[in-house]
């Protein structure tokens, strides 16, 4: 079992799997519809061709070697707490100092240097607004660099997946599809909810029965973990649950933040075609920053090469008509910190809304 697990763990050698192979399948075809069963693995194990021993062993080693970040939920920003993109100006020479001093926040979950005046981007995902601005304020006070903060104002497409097949999303729902689901009202959470929330963001335990696992952690049931979870999903809480892949690892090592300053009364309109080109990973509507950051419209390009994504943003504004729009393209060039967002505290007794 354990050198089945390693051969198929394995198979990814510099980059995505073939697409014929069961890798690829337990790496691309689960991260939408991941059995929400009490033995999932079993289930996908059943539909593969493997042992189940087998699927959680390849998983393991997966995550271990971080080509998978976890096996879990994807959080819909807004929906609790009060997530937004940051950015800072480091000096040059200080730029490591100051991105470790920000990737030791907690509710920092990417932290990226991107080629910009603004050299340093980071995603907060914290429980309050209070917090967030705390969090601001302290990297403020121990950097000495002002923080622009670009709340999220509208989703376009956002972290449906990432089809390896290509440079592209993979997502069995339409842009407007999931635009209509995630406005669905959020009843508020008890506090069992929240600590089943809490341990949920790493993912669930790489085991037989993770939903047990985690019921009894928590003090729920098996049968009440799942329905919470599929409830979640329903109501727009949860984007996904799923397969949670690090497409740098899997040979797509470029990654393009692309951003315009769209007109106001244009930008929905615009975000939405944007949105449904294949290429656009993640594509949102922001709060600008004056003077200091003007744009808008955001999206993410993701390819092999530096080139490939310059030629697929090129082929995007021309088919769009975007010419006529200011815009940037800030590539990334190293990774900080990736790991799924953290809302709560291990032990969540906070409040998710202020």
């Amino acid at each position: 079992m354990l050198a089945a697990a390693r051969e198929l763990s394995d198979a990814i050698v510099d980059g995505v799997p073939p697409p014929s192979s069961g890798a690829f399948r337990l790496l691309n075809d689960y991260q939408h519809d991941f059995p929400l069963l009490p033995r999932p693995f079993a289930a996908i194990a059943a539909e593969v061709g493997y042992d189940e021993a087998v699927v959680i062993g390849a998983y393991q080693r997966w995550q271990h070697a971080g080509v998978v970040s976890r096996v879990g939920p994807v959080f819909a920003p807004q929906r609790i707490g009060a997530s937004a993109l940051a950015a800072l100006s480091a000096p040059p020479e200080a730029l490591q100092a100051i991105a470790q001093r920000v990737s030791a926040v907690a509710e920092v979950n990417h932290n990226y240097e991107r080629e910009h005046a603004f050299n340093l981007w980071f995603v907060i995902t914290a429980p309050s607004i209070v917090r967030r601005a705390a969090i601001v304020a302290g990297i403020e006070r121990d950097t000495g660099c002002p923080v622009i903060v670009l709340p999220m104002v509208e989703s376009f497409h956002i972290d449906l997946g990432f089809d390896l097949g290509g440079a592209g999303r993979s997502s069995p729902h339409s842009p407007d599809a999931w635009l209509a689901r995630r406005l669905a009202p959020v009843s508020a959470l008890s506090a069992l909810e929240r600590r089943l929330l809490a341990a949920l963001q790493d993912g669930l335990p790489l085991e037989s029965a993770p939903f047990n696992v985690l019921g009894r952690r928590v003090g729920m049931s098996e049968p009440a973990v799942i329905d919470a979870v599929r409830g979640w999903l329903a109501d727009g809480l949860l984007k996904r649950f799923g397969v949670v892949v690090r497409h740098h690892e899997l040979g797509f090592r470029a990654n393009a933040m692309c951003v315009w300053d769209v007109p106001d009364g244009l930008v929905g309109a615009v975000g939405r075609a944007l949105a449904a080109e294949p290429a656009v990973t993640l594509c949102y509507r922001r709060e600008r920053a004056l003077p200091h950051w003007r744009h808008n419209l955001f999206c993410m390009i993701h390819g092999r090469t530096r080139e490939s994504v310059l030629a697929t943003r090129e082929a995007i504004v021309a088919r769009l008509g975007l010419g006529h729009l200011p815009g940037e393209v800030l590539f990334s060039l190293r990774r900080f910190k990736q790991q799924g967002a953290r809302y709560l505290p291990a032990c969540d007794d906070e409040v998710l809304h202020e």
